[in-house]
């Protein structure tokens, strides 16, 4: 019986801390917090960039001496034919992704609208 008030007493408590927590406001940031996180982002997706930079110059220095051993070792080795996909531009990511009203009520009414 004793197991049963424990695990109700957990209950309540995670259900009052829930309530409390979603009433809590949201805060307010001033003009320099703004800026200042907007430099944070700013540094991160340069930090990213770097890395990712430096991630593929290591790519490229084993591919380089995978093949530079494999022709050592007189095997031929092709080279991958892979290209990575074309990212789509802002703009056409955005219009492929957003359906128009018009699409919305082609699919309400079944299709094209009748005169």
């Amino acid at each position: 019986m004793g197991n049963i008030k424990q695990w109700i007493s957990v209950a309540l408590g995670c259900a009052l801390s829930a309530v409390a927590i979603a009433k809590l406001p949201v805060p307010v940031l001033t003009e320099e917090q703004k800026a200042k996180a907007e430099e944070a982002k700013a540094k991160a997706a340069d930090a990213a960039k770097k890395a990712a930079e430096a991630e593929q110059r290591a790519q490229d220095r084993v591919a380089e001496r995978y093949f530079r051993e494999a022709k050592a070792a007189g095997k031929t080795v092709a080279p991958s034919s892979w290209e990575p996909p074309a990212a789509p531009a802002p703009a056409a990511a955005a219009s492929q992704t957003a359906p128009s009203k018009a699409d919305g009520a082609a699919k309400k009414t079944g299709g094209a609208k009748k005169s």
